[in-house]
């Protein structure tokens, strides 16, 4: 059993093609959709083509950050699948390699298509018919939806993205002309542009439909670049919402393509190409290949490791409460804190004044002093924006950031409903405005009034205010038809293998949306103080008066606010007069040491993100995958941790490029490039003023900043094989320990650094296995794709084989047993110790543990940890035990 045919649907699968029917459009699917040139579809940005010379590259090509963070849109199947697959055996040997034939021109695939399938010459180009058009956009499932609304008079095209980027040879920007940028045609989408171009020669008008935003103003621009010697009659639509009305409403009001929103996109990718190709090739210098640095990825890198430091540096404080049952008159007891003593709020630090004050409650019965009654309102909260939604999703669904935008793109470029077809249900999901149309609040308000009452009905519509930099071209991310209630489209989709993911999101959305729109929760709430002696305790309660909105929805709990929920929750207190006495029972002082802040989840992070202006509604769920794929940070239990790779390269960072770091430079910078596309500040200047001083660090960073990878730590240690002094390195999975010697002797340990600096030995860890080449004791190692045995006779024997979780693969005839591996992306899964020798295919991710299923028999069964718990559930029947959540990292 792989991971791909794991009961939680780890795969993101084919979308069902759209029926077809006379007089629908021609919606063709790009030639060459392939999964690399769906996942290159999103690099490229806007710019104007020079004349002049690029600046030429580092000898090797550095890793940068895309600036197509948050459009993580899984364009194809086999996209969504390579995803899946933890890791893909590889035959023995190597096969030498076919020389690559040299790449077509966009015009000679153009060519090629006009002489048709016959390769004979080319053929008469088609008359242009009256009242034809050309609509592209960016995604063949939008295409399907689309095509779906529009006349026979229409051809649908899919661009799969962006379909020209700067090179990847190169850096692609001119400094001494402008910071002009060098455009060409991805080599994936050659073949795309060729078909768009034969497409735009046959059309009347050119109608370009990619996404409603920055980027996709930038991709209907690059579209036109490469169309405008074949048709310049072009139109740019903004399609908020995939419906027959909303389509109808986009084509009938076209516009221009606007240049400041391009302009400023033009400029995001600029300046991601310069950070990430300036700095990249100093971190391989000075510490390893591969390495990267960007300006958003670098600064999320450093709010993780200042995280980890803080945690590392507290010293937890003492305190104490004291707590009594108390008693009245009428039924029931309740619960009491100490709210004064001495006069003054009561905060007790040591046990001494604890005790007192249990002291003082114990010596008699207390008086009521006051009674407070009054209503509490509870307002609800706004329909979601694109951060509100990641947060509240990985709160209450597990989903990550990831998961939860590619199931949102799903939502809004259609999903098949039975007879109805591929349908969006959702508004465009990239936005920052809490804004609702008028159409759309009509439907809304009639749909509650129905359903759930005139008293769950505000007499007006409650209305939100956007923050400072929100765009308000774009409405709050909401259901498009209120007809498509969460239940009908559950029984639609209960055979679509993404239907239990794709109705828990909408389900979220149109519950947030609903209860925008209703009235307040009201709750009657109580507050009695009680005097005894010195000491005043205080009880609060509150019982639920009217549900208001949160019949529908209640808002997830945060990490920093986990009281609201039980604040909220009804606690009963007993009829109680001012002047009645209440005796006091179970006196009891505790012991508490305050804590930590918490580590940052994938809500957290991107709250702390949006909270500090960092990024745009695009770049959240990009941002998380980045920092962990590159091996910066890891994911724990759902909160992020640095690596040793991550505290290191921050280190660096932030003392060569402090400026590039700093939140508040990025915040800045954010608002610079707003500016842009409000057409107030022109871009060359804002990049000449970044890249002047950006310059002079660069020079200063290359003969200044530490050289980790040739740097060797003195020690006190000695190599016990060849007597030579031992020394820390840094290798590419982290410091260790090698001897002076090398190469002549290749004596290594591991080692690890303490919170105070120091260096410690990691003890060698002895195994009973023996060595199958040699006969000597095997260890156990650390490598790049995690731990296993090692020859303890290393060098001389090179012996290695995976560790045993101590259960036996369940492939028959096999023999082999379960190991844990790791990723490409150091991800961990677990598979057969005879995938190499026999080709076994079984992995899992989830770790299995030898204990025996219950119901079946299974020789054993597989165990999930998360913070919600452990899930033990059986591969072979239905058994489950434990805690039933959705798999965070199906992303």
């Amino acid at each position: 059993m792989s991971p791909s045919d794991d009961k939680k649907g780890r795969k993101a699968p084919q979308a069902k093609q759209a029926k077809t029917k006379a007089a629908k459009p021609a919606v063709t699917e790009p030639a060459e959709a392939t999964p690399k040139a769906a996942k290159a579809g999103k690099a490229a940005k806007a710019g104007t083509k020079p004349k002049a010379k690029a600046k030429p590259s580092a000898k090797a090509k550095p890793v940068e950050e895309s600036s197509a963070e948050g459009k993580a849109k899984a364009k194809t199947k086999a996209d969504a699948d390579a995803k899946s697959v933890p890791g893909k055996a590889k035959p023995a040997g190597r096969t030498a390699k076919a020389p690559k034939a040299k790449s077509k021109s966009v015009k000679e695939l153009e060519a090629e298509l006009d002489a048709g399938e016959d390769g004979g010459p080319a053929r008469k180009p088609k008359k242009v018919k009256p009242g034809s058009a050309l609509v592209v956009v960016e995604s063949p499932a939008k295409a399907r939806t689309i095509g779906k609304y529009l006349g026979a008079g229409y051809v649908v095209k899919a661009s799969v993205g962006h379909v020209r980027d700067l090179p990847k040879s190169k850096i692609g920007v001119d400094f001494e002309h402008n910071f002009e940028p060098v455009y060409e045609v991805i080599e994936g989408k050659k073949k795309v542009v060729a078909e768009i171009r034969k497409a735009a020669r046959e059309n009347e008008t050119v109608y370009l439909a990619s996404d409603p935003d920055r980027e996709g103003e930038a991709i209907a621009w690059h579209i036109s670049e490469e169309i405008k010697d074949v048709n310049t009659n072009m139109k740019r639509v903004l399609i908020n919402e995939i419906t027959k009305k909303g389509v109808a409403a986009a084509i009938a009001a076209p516009r221009e393509i606007d240049m400041n929103k391009t302009d400023a996109q033009q400029a995001r990718r600029i300046l991601d190409r310069i950070v990430g190709y300036e700095i990249s090739p100093i971190l391989w210098n000075k510490v390893q290949r591969g390495l990267s640095a960007g300006r958003v990825q670098s600064v999320a890198v450093r709010m993780v490791c200042e995280r980890d430091a803080e945690i590392a540096a507290f010293k937890p404080d003492e305190y104490w409460s004291v707590e009594a049952t108390c008693r009245g008159v009428q039924p029931p007891p309740f619960e009491a804190r100490i709210w004064r003593w001495n006069g003054e709020k009561a905060e007790p630090k040591t046990a001494d004044e604890a005790h007192a004050i249990a002291g003082e409650l114990a010596a008699g019965d207390a008086v009521v002093a006051t009674v407070d009654k009054k209503e509490r309102r509870k307002k609800p909260q706004a329909p979601f924006i694109t951060s509100k939604l990641q947060q509240d999703s990985a709160r209450k669904l597990r989903f990550s950031a990831k998961r939860t935008m590619a199931l949102a793109q799903r939502l809004y470029e259609g999903v098949e409903l039975g007879d109805e077809g591929p349908t969006g249900l959702i508004t465009y999901m990239r936005t920052d405005s809490t804004r609702v149309s008028d159409d759309a609040m009509t439907a809304l308000r009639e749909h509650i009034g129905q359903v759930y009452g005139p008293e769950y009905l505000p007499e007006a519509p409650n209305t939100y205010g956007n923050k400072e930099r929100a765009q308000d071209a774009h409405e709050a991310i909401r259901p498009t038809l209120m007809e498509w209630t969460p239940e009908r489209v559950a029984t639609v989709l209960a055979e679509h293998p993404e239907g239990p993911e794709l109705v828990k999101l909408y389900t979220l959305i149109w519950q947030r949306f609903v209860a925008s729109q209703m009235v307040p929760a009201v709750y009657d709430a109580t507050t009695i103080d009680m005097e005894r002696g010195q000491a005043v305790l205080r009880a609060t309660g509150q019982v639920m008066k009217f549900a208001g909105y949160t019949k529908v929805y209640e808002v997830a709990e945060t990490d920093d606010a986990k009281a609201e929920a039980a604040e909220s929750a009804d606690r009963l207190l007993p009829p109680i007069e001012v002047g009645e006495v209440i005796k006091l029972e179970s006196i009891r002082p505790e012991q508490h040491f305050t804590q930590p802040p918490p580590r940052f989840s994938e809500a957290s992070l991107v709250k702390e993100l949006e909270e500090r202006g960092i990024g745009r509604p695009s770049t959240y769920a990009s941002i998380m995958s980045t920092i962990v794929d590159r091996g910066y940070v890891e994911k724990r239990e759902a909160r992020f941790f640095p690596t040793e790779l991550g505290i290191l390269v921050n280190g660096l960072l932030v003392e060569s490029f402090p400026e590039i770091v700093n939140s508040d430079f990025t915040a800045k910078m954010e608002s610079d490039l707003d500016k842009v596309e409000e057409g107030s500040v022109d871009w060359r200047k804002l990049l000449g003023g970044f890249y002047t001083p950006f310059k002079d660090e660069l020079e200063k960073a290359r003969t200044e900043m530490r050289d980790v990878k040739r740097e060797e730590i003195a020690t006190e240690w000695i190599c016990e094989k060849c007597g030579k002094p031992m020394v820390i390195k840094w290798g590419r999975n982290g410091s260790f320990l090698a001897c002076q010697g090398y190469p002549e002797c290749r004596n290594t340990q591991e080692v690890v650094k303490n919170l105070d600096g120091t260096w410690e030995k990691v003890p060698v860890q002895t195994t009973d296995e023996i060595c199958e080449t040699c006969g000597a004791p095997m260890t156990i190692k650390r490598g790049r794709f995690g731990s296993f045995l090692a020859c303890t006779k290393y060098p001389e024997c090179k012996t290695t084989k995976p560790i045993s979780l101590g259960v036996k693969c369940p492939r028959q005839g096999c023999g082999g047993f379960i190991a844990e591996k790791r990723s490409r992306r150091g991800k961990p899964f677990y598979g057969c110790s005879n995938w190499a020798k026999k080709q076994c295919d079984f992995v899992a991710w989830d770790k299995p543990v030898p204990q025996p299923c219950p119901i079946c028999n299974a020789k054993f069964v597989v165990k999930k940890e998360n913070k919600s718990g452990i899930t033990l559930r059986c591969l072979e029947c239905d058994w489950k035990q434990g805690q039933d959540d959705t798999e965070e990292s199906a992303a």
